[in-house]
């Protein structure tokens, strides 16, 4: 019975907190098997950790994705997946379940990228070997992407209040500062590979582009490889004038609403979220239920 709860909440659950228990799922996972089996993590992760040479991840290329949901101690998933619950509610607050995924998962593959790549083009990591594991990347696409995106949305930090750039721009000049001098160079590079991702990602959907449109789709795609199709029954409708009528009413409110919606986000981008009436949050909110 309590299984059954679980498995209903987890459902039911957004996507934030999904990721959330899916990393802690793994995390609590590796480590047990690792501890019962006397396997030395490294071996048992060694298949879904990030290589750093060409040689070794052209034949694990899965580990693009996978390295994100693995990290190196409790307080590295801790710190991971409280950022990623904070920024996480920003971006929902806009966007749908998908388009944040996007973000997360690209944000993932565009850190693990940069960070092969600077390993196999750099002289200063000739002498370096390594792997990459964590869902820092993933993570810092989604908080820079929501910084550039929302940049005057003010939040309270402790004693004082900041706008969303301000923590975007802090957080990246302290991974460039940290990054001649700290011990984890290839975790750093990371983080500014998803940083980069989500700050174009969010310059580009300002301006109507939308560069993860076709990452959407295969998300689409594999989603519709799990669901069950069932046959509607064929049923005969009769056409008529009022019908027309009604869909031509029915178009015309989906136009404004949605020239109200970008009026909305338009002066979120300018003034920040808490610039918004009550009335102008409950129309956004019901339009989002809606999608």
């Amino acid at each position: 019975m309590a299984a059954t709860s679980l498995t209903y909440q987890f459902k039911t659950a957004g996507i934030v907190v999904k990721l959330i228990v899916v990393n802690l799922i793994i995390f609590l996972l590796v480590n047990l098997v690792a501890f019962f089996f006397d396997i030395p993590l490294s071996q048992l992760t060694r298949w879904f950790v990030l290589p750093d040479t060409f040689e070794e991840f052209i034949v694990q290329p899965w580990s693009f994705v996978t390295y994100s949901f693995l990290h190196f101690g409790f307080w590295h998933l801790f710190w991971n997946m409280l950022w990623l619950y904070w920024f996480g509610g920003f971006v929902l607050n806009l966007f749908d379940a998908k388009r944040f995924l996007t973000v997360y998962l690209l944000g993932a593959i565009c850190g693990g990228a940069l960070y092969v790549l600077a390993y196999n083009l750099f002289p200063v990591f000739t002498e370096s070997t390594g792997y990459l594991l964590g869902a820092s990347a993933a993570v810092r696409a989604i908080v820079i992407f929501i910084a550039a995106y929302s940049p005057n949305t003010q939040v309270r930090l402790f004693f004082i209040t900041v706008k969303l750039w301000h923590i975007g721009a802090f957080v990246v000049v302290l991974d460039l500062i940290q990054l001649p001098t700290s011990g984890n160079a290839g975790g750093l590079l990371a983080h500014l590979g998803g940083a980069i991702f989500g700050y174009m990602y969010a310059v580009q959907l300002a301006k109507g582009n939308d560069i993860g449109k076709w990452f959407e789709n295969i998300i689409d795609w594999f989603e519709n490889l799990f669901t069950p199709r069932t046959k509607k029954p064929f049923k005969k409708v009769h056409r008529t004038t009022r019908d027309h009528s009604v869909r031509s009413i029915t178009k015309q409110e989906k136009t404004n609403n949605q020239k109200k919606i970008d009026a909305i986000l338009d002066k979120i981008g300018k003034s920040g979220y808490d610039s918004l009436t009550k009335a102008e949050k409950d129309f956004l909110f019901k339009a989002g239920k809606e999608d």
